[in-house]
């Protein structure tokens, strides 16, 4: 079964990255409207930045989540910005 991938990179000092963590530990599921499966959220503190992987079960459901995920921001008072989204079909991931 094929799934979907988006990836969102973000410029992000220390204390807002433990508030968007925060956000995502107190979530019991993902943002209205965006039908993920699962979350990956990666960091660089040393560089300032915030690599957020959304998993989707289909293109579809990758478009729609796409849609509601643009028309967000950064929580308020966070010094974050959103560098660059990409799309991507999951062609393997095996363990090694």
């Amino acid at each position: 079964m094929p799934a979907y991938v988006r990836v969102a990179d973000f410029e992000a000092d220390e204390a807002a990255v433990d508030s968007f963590l925060a956000a995502v530990d107190s979530e019991t599921g993902p943002p209205d409207g965006v039908p993920a499966t699962s979350i990956t959220v990666l960091g660089n503190p040393a560089e300032g930045k915030l690599r957020v992987v959304l998993f989707f079960g289909s293109e579809e459901d990758l478009r729609r989540g796409s849609e509601v995920l643009d028309a967000m921001s950064p929580p308020e008072g966070a010094d974050m910005r959103r560098v660059s989204v990409d799309t991507f079909e999951l062609l393997r991931n095996r363990s090694l």
